[in-house]
């Protein structure tokens, strides 16, 4: 796929690797295109591309013909996160038109294992969102069939909101599970990540970082994105030593 995934590890308790995934919901849409090639030359492996349908969650956002217009110029992970009512219906466009992973909500599948099926069947990764207030034992039930799980630290449908504290909580409580029965599933978390709260979103076991504000508003994105970076190397360097888990 033209994204790729960048490269994993040799042994999770040995080299810990960390994504950052950078969210276009807050990007400038008026200079889209160089924004998005700085992120990444600064080294964001991943871009977030947040699908809403006015439906599952109250705003409206962009769609296929944004994803295929990006991914002539883009070589990163295009990670789609859907928060649309009836996702089964458009997996196989999105794909077509560039998307590297899918991600649904739980909470709109009314058969999750057919969606999954459907994602995977297109060529694509598949993830499992859920909202805050959805328990995070819900997605058990998949973690040995999907690649990834999205942990909302915010209510979906809406850029700028501060990381809610109780998903450091379900974060672990994930983690936990997925090493205790060796499941080579990544934690993503979206919602309020920015460079002051990373180190401790990291401590708690998530693997990708969606980030918008905290990327592409204020000082410029290489200097933001560096100090993601920073945040990275420095827990890699950590967990290769194994001083964390």
């Amino acid at each position: 796929m033209p994204g790729g995934e960048p490269q994993g590890t040799e042994s999770k308790k040995v080299l810990k690797m960390y994504i950052l995934a950078p969210s276009l919901l807050a990007a400038d849409f008026n200079i889209l295109g160089r924004q998005i090639e700085e992120t990444e030359r600064a080294g964001a492996a991943y871009l977030h591309i947040d699908v809403m349908d006015g439906t599952f969650v109250p705003s409206i956002s962009f769609g296929m013909p944004l994803i295929e217009s990006i991914r002539q110029t883009s070589r990163q992970f295009f990670d789609v996160h859907l928060m649309i009512m009836h996702p089964e219906r458009h997996i196989r466009k999105f794909v077509e038109c560039g998307a590297d992973g899918i991600t649904f909500h739980l909470e709109a599948a009314e058969d999750a294992d057919e969606i999954i099926e459907c994602i995977h069947s297109c060529g694509a990764q598949a993830g499992i969102s859920i909202k805050p207030q959805t328990p995070i034992e819900a997605v058990y039930p998949y973690l040995s069939r999907v690649e990834m799980i999205l942990v909302m630290s915010v209510e979906p449908g809406a850029g700028g909101q501060p990381f809610m504290p109780e998903a450091y909580h379900r974060i672990r409580r994930l983690r936990n599970y997925i090493d205790e029965h060796d499941l080579p599933v990544k934690i993503e978390v979206d919602g309020g990540v920015g460079k002051k709260n990373v180190r401790e979103i990291i401590d708690a076991g998530a693997d990708i970082f969606v980030a918008g504000s905290a990327v592409f508003k204020k000082r410029s994105i290489s200097s933001n994105i560096s100090q993601f970076m920073q945040a990275f190397k420095e827990k890699e360097g950590r967990t290769k030593h194994g001083k964390d888990r």
